[in-house]
């Protein structure tokens, strides 16, 4: 408006933020000056590298048996299955820790589950009486006679651990390693050998290998509990490390030089590599082993699988053994 002179946005407020402002007082100065060295990324809290650094003292702090189990690999199962008489009943004998007992309702009772009742009471163990249906569905179709059991998930050992193991109870080493085996059922077979003829454990790589399933355990008849499964990062390495320690390395294949029969390093601390039945032994396990032996079969267009061969090995060195030490 014209000859207006109280125009509102031309008288500055009190408080504005465009007001006098006071001298720095040396808050500057203060700014400008060395803060000391920059601390290492590990001594920085909020840093990543911190974190892992507290994360490796928590693990180095740990007690030496629980350093010895192989790490569990994320999206594993917590649990297993075992199902069928004999197998549960192995379990509970071996003391294996139980968390449920199903029982099919009007079993036929025979010496086993009246065993495994009395295990189960004994140990205050849940017990549930369920139907045929249910248990088939808990058990994923396997014949379970009845009976099924949850245990916890199988905690592997270290392959060092295997030696250790038997040179604390005074033995020859003799120690069973699988290269490529996938199926679990092979792998039952070859602990219930392995428990059969005095193994001081199995050895399975971590990866692309069956490892100690429901099914391994139906399988093994309980000698999953007993016979203790190492898994190897690197089962190349694993071998390599056994033959530091003296062992030899013998390798199962049907181009062997000599038949497992005349093996004459059975009597020295020994392992025995079996490889699958589609591919044998891969190429680096091969020429990492000090002996390459065969099992003569009639026919040459016919193969063994992966757990009968480490039965038919595990005899013949048994056998040169005992024959040894008369």
């Amino acid at each position: 408006m014209a000859g207006n002179s109280r125009r509102q946005g031309a008288v500055r407020k009190s408080g504005s933020k465009k007001g006098a402002t006071v001298g720095s007082g040396g808050q500057r100065r203060r700014g400008l000056e060395g803060k000391g060295p920059t601390p290492k990324a590990e001594d920085r809290p909020y840093h990543v590298a911190h974190k892992r650094k507290k994360s490796a003292e928590r693990e180095a702090s740990r007690a030496p048996a629980q350093r010895s189990r192989a790490p569990r690999r994320s999206g594993e199962r917590t649990h297993e299955i075992v199902a069928g008489r004999n197998a549960v009943v192995e379990a509970l004998r071996a003391g294996v820790p139980a968390t449920t007992v199903w029982l099919a309702s009007r079993i036929e009772a025979d010496d086993r589950t009246r065993e495994i009742l009395r295990e189960v009471t004994s140990r205050g163990v849940p017990l549930l009486e369920v139907g045929k249906p249910e248990l088939d569905k808990l058990t994923e179709g396997a014949v379970h006679q009845g009976v099924a059991m949850q245990v916890p998930a199988y905690s592997y050992r270290q392959p060092e651990d295997l030696l250790d193991d038997a040179h604390a109870l005074g033995r020859r080493p003799l120690i069973v390693a699988l290269d490529g085996v996938t199926d679990p059922r092979n792998l039952g077979a070859a602990l219930r050998s392995a428990g059969a003829f005095g193994a001081d454990g199995v050895v399975v790589p971590e990866r692309r290998a069956a490892g100690v399933t429901a099914s391994a355990w139906k399988v093994s008849a309980g000698a999953a509990a007993r016979v203790p499964v190492a898994r190897a990062t690197n089962l190349v390495r694993a071998l390599k490390t056994y033959q530091e320690a003296g062992c030899f390395i013998v390798g199962l294949d049907a181009g062997g030089s000599v038949e497992i029969g005349e093996l004459e390093v059975a009597n020295e601390a020994l392992v025995l590599v079996c490889g699958s039945e589609g591919k044998g032994l891969s190429r680096l396990v091969r020429e990492t082993c000090d002996v390459i032996a065969s099992i003569p079969i009639a026919a040459s267009t016919e193969s063994l699988n992966a757990g009968t061969a480490t039965g038919i090995a595990l005899y013949e060195v048994a056998r040169r053994r005992r024959e040894s030490d008369r």
